[in-house]
């Protein structure tokens, strides 16, 4: 279209300077307008010629194209020659070859010089398309490993703490029936919650909460008064979507090294409000062995892995700047971590493709 436009403009000017200057008839207006439809039809033709000739090497190309521009020169040649001799009386062949040689002499330039705009403009186009094209094959490869490495990661979560609870309740095996009954319905929905958690939907405070509780009443049949838990929860923060079992990570390990190794016990605090620069704030703090209890954390590979994948799970969905963070002393450890305050993500999915976008990568 930009090229017909353009030839549109040409061919109008140089007939008007043809008609004021050197041939002041009618009939010059009629053949430009003719010359300018068959190139239109041309452009179309040498644009899907050139089509046909990229799927071939760049040999078969330049001998394509050079051949393609010969042909294009005896089209509108013979063209220029019906409307300017033929309708005069000039029909014989020494005619058309005295009017093409004629042409080679400066008109034909024109001629040419039609053909390789075209064929210009087409690899132009064609070069961008194909830097689009990777680009974007480049984006979905990235988002389709990203999605297999959250995959990985959460695969790696989840059996881990399946067998961690399964090994927190093993002494409740003969315990009361009721006692019993109630850590089977806690275990059930803890079960339930974890097999929802490998799709990639997010889930409301609410339900991580709920899923919570369930752990956190099996480890306290096991521990009894040793271990407290708290909950300093913003209601508004309810609503909030987040990864599924992005917390339980944070509360197993200040269970398993915080409080557990605590002759006296200890409380876990869970904390989630809202921050003023428009941010979410979640931390998991204990008074356990804190610092005393690194060593006992650097021997063991399984919680390692657990704060790891969660670390890379924020970083990977909300950016960044939402990574763990962590702070131990002789009173305690603490891990902590942000999240923006509009989360309108229905997806782990839906929220790499927008990264990506984003990033134009």
């Amino acid at each position: 279209m930009l090229l017909c436009l353009w030839y549109a403009l040409n061919f109008g000017v140089s007939t008007i300077l043809q008609y004021e200057f050197e041939t002041p008839h009618a009939f010059i207006f009629w053949n430009a307008l003719y010359l300018f439809e068959a190139l239109c039809v041309l452009i179309i033709a040498i644009f899907l010629y050139a089509r046909f000739l990229f799927q071939f090497s760049i040999y078969v190309q330049v001998v394509g194209h050079i051949l393609g521009t010969t042909v294009y020169f005896f089209l509108m040649g013979s063209l220029s020659y019906y409307l300017q001799d033929y309708v005069e009386g000039y029909v014989y062949f020494d005619h058309w070859k005295e009017h093409l040689l004629g042409l080679l002499k400066w008109e034909g330039v024109d001629f040419h010089n039609q053909y390789v705009i075209s064929l210009a403009v087409f690899y132009i186009i064609q070069y961008f398309y194909n830097v689009q094209k990777k680009e974007q094959e480049k984006s979905e490869l990235t988002l389709k490993n990203r999605e297999m490495q959250l995959s990985l990661l959460k695969s790696q979560i989840n059996p881990h703490f399946l067998f961690n609870t399964l090994n927190s309740i093993n002494t409740l095996v003969g315990s009361s029936k009721e006692q019993a009954r109630k850590v089977i319905t806690q275990l059930s929905d803890i079960f339930r919650y974890a097999l929802d958690s490998h799709g990639d939907q997010m889930v409301k405070l609410l339900h991580e909460i709920d899923f919570i509780d369930s752990y956190m009443r099996i480890q306290q049949v096991r521990f009894g008064e040793r271990l407290r838990f708290v909950k300093n929860v913003d209601f508004t923060c309810l609503s909030v979507a987040i990864p599924p079992m992005i917390l339980q990570p944070l509360v197993e390990n200040s269970v398993k090294y915080g409080i557990a190794p605590k002759d006296e016990g200890g409380t876990i605090v869970l904390t989630v409000k809202r921050t003023e620069e428009g941010t979410i704030f979640f931390e998991v703090k204990d008074d356990g062995l804190g610092s005393k209890a690194k060593k006992v954390m650097d021997s063991y590979t399984g919680s390692g892995v657990g704060l790891s994948n969660t670390d890379q799970r924020l970083r990977s969905i909300f950016g960044p700047g939402s990574g763990l963070r962590i702070r131990s002393n002789e009173n305690g450890y603490s891990v902590s971590f942000f999240i923006p305050t509009e989360v309108n993500v229905p997806s782990t999915r839906t929220h790499l493709i927008n990264e990506e976008l984003n990033k134009a990568v």
